[in-house]
């Protein structure tokens, strides 16, 4: 049913408040509504955001009146800034109602403008003196003796009219008026769900590596010797502490399964000493909730755990619910899992591919008993200082699986956050994040010309209330051929795209060494990949030897975080330059003002050259203004304007990140 007032298009507002909205806390976030009513009579409206309310707790008492401002005229669009505190579920209110004072402010000034004079305004001067006598009874409000002054001058026929009128418009009196209305016919928006998190859920940088690689030693044949341990491990993570990355993904660490365990490379036959997928959960050592025997302790990972909470580092774990053949629940609770015509059990596959060692679970027998192990498993891991969750192929469990498990876990631990391993169909990635996963992987990695780039930005920019992407260069399962036979030019394009195009951006361990070497032809594998064998990396060796991305990603971490321009996905704008090999795009943050231009070759061969046809007003310019950018890289200044010549030579340099310098 239609309020009094017209009050629709909520946003930000998910399937029509079906879900919640993003937001991070202490950050501002922009609130829209179209607001209108029948006839002339002025219209306002205000934004009331609270913490959603909870048993026990008592209601947080509203603050100052939020008043939305009016859009372009013609439009009814209002729009406020808001800025949630905590993390958590709130709840946006619009309240849209009829402006009595303005709508006589206006009444009275047209018509003083038009010469009417005193006996034709004597209804308007009552109207106006009755109305701010009625604000003026308020308890103990602030400005009494000034709403009575200008009662008794709009009833003193002594005066001329704009005289009467003149206490009443007082620029000091109105603008209380303003924050403490008269509101009339007040509407009311049913309330939008928003759904509040720390910064680093939608800001940050990831550094992923296999702790069983590190210090490992393997033979000149590929046997293993030594496996890496959680002690090897935390002395990794002074150096992708200082690289700048927040956060430091493991892949899973539980007891990897025997029956059917894949040899190197994915080989369906392996040798003894083979370590086998550890996405092959499960053992006579344990499942879920147990450690790999060889990489330590659980009281050596939570001694990994609080040396990254000293350096500044939160751990991500990987959430992969599917089980080696071998994992206990397999005979605790075969209901958990498929069984075929022939009474096997059924295990993974995607056609023409068989992961023979995985079984995948289902959801569907056993829901209750499933659904309460599985936040078991996860409890567990927070309990033991896990505060973030890569979680693999989601897509392959139920939505309603996931709403349930993430909402369980968030009605006690807010601050938790979970990335969706989802490399599946638009509506499947986009359904997952609106039922509650913080993070998604995006195709990112497929998009490596120009137009795919700039349509896949302006997509991600338009799904950002509630889709997060996080753009990882590279990962176990997928070497892009941009990788393969781009040349060391290549990652630095690829790494400053990621940092710079997305607020969260990851790598995955040998991306700086530029491994680059792929199984086969055609394959986005690893040669040797490391999900099925030890790998490791001698990373001193690689920045002795001048053979190491690593100070590029260190640099682009120092940029991020000194830019809010890099923080957030909106202010997104990507500009003209006249070479399909070159790109061009900015980033602003409308609080602080910062902008960063950067100007970028797609070309990791060949020199390219282009002209900038800059949207100065996107950078926060006017039409015609010239300004300085400074290279944050190179230190370098240019002196710029809308349009500029741009040269890049991938052997030199691949792109500008510049600072805007509006003054």
């Amino acid at each position: 049913m239609a309020g009094r007032i017209g009050l629709t298009d909520i946003a930000p507002s998910i399937a029509c408040g079906k879900y919640p909205a993003k937001a991070v806390a202490g950050r501002p976030l922009s609130i829209g509504a179209t607001v209108f009513r029948e006839g002339h009579d002025a219209v306002a409206a205000n934004v009331v955001l609270r913490p959603a309310p909870t048993k026990g707790a008592r209601p947080r008492p509203s603050g100052p009146l939020v008043r939305m401002t009016p859009g372009e005229v013609g439009t009814d669009r209002w729009t406020a800034s808001v800025t949630p505190d905590a993390p958590g579920m709130w709840t946006i209110v619009i309240e849209a109602w009829s402006d009595p004072l303005e709508s006589w402010r206006h009444a009275v000034e047209v018509k003083i403008a038009a010469g009417q004079d005193a006996a034709e305004l004597a209804n308007d001067l009552e109207s106006g003196a009755r109305l701010l006598d009625k604000v003026s009874r308020r308890p103990r409000h602030p400005h009494a003796v000034a709403l009575r002054t200008a009662v008794l001058a709009l009833r003193d026929t002594s005066q001329t009219v704009s005289e009467r009128v003149l206490p009443a418009t007082n620029p000091e009196l109105w603008a209380a008026l303003v924050a403490d209305p008269v509101r009339e016919l007040v509407t009311r928006s049913q309330p939008v769900p928003l759904w509040v998190e720390r910064e680093l859920a939608e800001f940050s940088a990831w550094y992923e590596f296999f702790p069983r690689s590190v210090n490992a030693e393997i033979a000149a044949d590929g046997t293993p010797l030594r496996h890496g341990t959680f002690a090897d491990a935390a002395g990794m993570l002074p150096r992708v502490a200082e690289m700048g990355f927040d956060v430091v993904y493991f892949p899973p660490i539980h007891p990897i399964g025997e029956l059917n365990r894949k040899g190197r490379n994915n080989s369906v036959t392996y040798e003894p000493t083979d370590v086998g997928s550890p996405w092959a959960i499960g053992s006579k050592d344990g499942g879920h909730d147990a450690i790999h025997p060889e990489l330590g302790t659980l009281q050596d990972f939570d001694a990994l755990v609080a040396e990254a909470d000293r350096l500044g580092l939160q751990v991500a774990l990987d959430l992969a619910l599917q089980c080696a053949p071998d994992h206990p629940w397999v005979s605790s609770n075969p209901e958990w899992f498929t069984t075929r015509p022939d009474g096997s059990i059924a295990y993974a596959e995607n056609p023409p591919k068989k992961y023979q060692d995985i079984y995948p679970l289902n959801f569907d027998n056993d829901p209750a008993g499933l659904y309460a192990e599985c936040l078991r498993v996860t409890q567990h891991w927070i309990d033991h200082g896990v505060t973030i969750f890569r979680v693999d192929n989601p897509h392959t469990k139920p939505i309603n699986f996931w709403e349930w498990l993430i909402g369980k876990v968030h009605e006690q631990h807010p601050e938790i956050i979970f990335l969706a391993e989802a490399f599946t169909k638009p509506a499947m990635m986009h359904e997952l994040a609106k039922v509650g996963f913080t993070q998604s992987y995006t195709y990112f990695t497929w998009r490596t010309e120009k137009d795919e780039i700039i349509d896949y930005g302006v997509e991600l920019v338009e799904s950002s209330d509630y889709m997060r992407p996080n753009f990882f260069v590279n990962t176990p399962d997928i070497l892009h051929s941009s990788l393969q036979y781009g040349g060391r030019p290549m990652f630095a394009i690829r790494a400053i795209l990621a940092a710079t195009l997305s607020p969260t951006w990851g790598v995955y361990s040998g991306f700086e060494l530029f491994e680059h070497v792929a199984v086969r032809h055609g394959s986005e594998e690893y040669l040797d990949s490391e999900k099925y064998q030890l790998r490791p990396r001698d990373y001193a060796a690689g920045l002795a030897e001048n053979r190491s991305l690593e100070p590029l990603l260190t640099e682009l971490n120092r940029i991020r975080r000194a830019h809010p321009a890099l923080q957030q996905l909106k202010g997104l704008w990507f500009h003209g330059i006249s070479n399909d090999q070159l790109l061009c795009y900015s980033r602003q943050d409308e609080v602080s003002g910062d902008t960063v231009l950067v100007c970028l070759t797609l070309d990791s061969f060949t020199a390219q050259w282009g002209t900038t046809d800059l949207n100065l007003p996107a950078l926060g310019l006017q039409w015609g203004q010239e300004f300085e950018v400074e290279d944050l890289m190179s230190g370098q200044v240019f002196r710029w304007g809308q349009f500029n010549t741009v040269g890049l030579d991938p052997n030199q340099q691949v792109a500008h990140v510049f600072a805007v310098r509006k003054r």
